[in-house]
């Protein structure tokens, strides 16, 4: 999921890669109904800023006794419910960035993203993000470049680990549940090439395809003669 959800996020991005631009994400990652990560992400809180008086819901408020929500009313929502509420026409509320990626904790993993235990901030962290920025928020072209570049920096040592340690590292407590998956298929990767190294493998036989193929020409040639 994490995989396929980075590919559609670095290229769904029209000329990510190659300008370095950072364009619409509206049809480039579309979260499964199905997906546990995905419900987890999405179970997020972000502030919401309610732009419409909203009837019979100021059960919602935990700091508010009122029957409704008022207009201006300020509330932290699950990102599966305040996403509901920014695409409706006109827009119910306006959502606003969680603190993780704010332009402080953008500038913490630009400067050294292997070293931030992600899996503290959310552990989610990166299908979260990506869903977040389906809401087309004003800086979501940046929240895109931190998790581009972000992922590349620490794919790099996650393999690493996974190719060149035995033993779990301490480290692998720090990565998110995508990373913590890539990781372990790492290690489980590279424990299967060290057996068959050592180890050796069964003989390396053609394939019954190659064989057949090799009968029939035999048999044409024998035909031609």
């Amino acid at each position: 999921m994490f995989c396929h959800g980075l590919i559609s996020l670095d290229g769904g991005c029209q000329q990510l890669c190659h300008h370095r631009k950072i364009m619409s994400l509206c049809h480039s990652y579309v979260p499964n109904y199905f997906s546990i990560p995905d419900i987890l992400a999405t179970q997020e809180k972000v502030p919401c800023t309610f732009e419409v008086q909203v009837k019979h819901l100021g059960f919602l408020d935990p700091g508010s006794d009122k029957r409704d929500i008022e207009v201006g009313t300020n509330i932290e929502l699950p990102f599966w419910m305040a996403s509901v509420l920014k695409t409706q026409r006109p827009a119910i509320a306006d959502v606003g960035l969680p603190k993780i990626f704010k332009e402080s904790y953008r500038d913490i993993l630009k400067a050294d993203p292997v070293v931030v235990d992600l899996h503290k901030l959310a552990p989610y962290f990166y299908e979260f993000g990506m869903s977040l920025c389906m809401l087309n928020h004003r800086e979501s072209p940046e929240i895109v470049n931190v998790l581009v570049e972000s992922f590349k920096q620490r794919f790099r040592k996650i393999l690493d680990w996974a190719q060149h340690s035995n033993i779990e590292v301490p480290e692998s407590k720090k990565l998110d549940n995508a990373e913590k998956i890539i990781y372990q298929a790492g290690r489980e990767v590279g424990s299967s090439l060290h057996l068959w190294l050592t180890e050796g493998g069964s003989l390396i036989m053609a394939a019954g395809m190659v064989m057949q193929h090799k009968k029939m020409k035999l048999t044409q040639r024998d035909l031609l003669q």
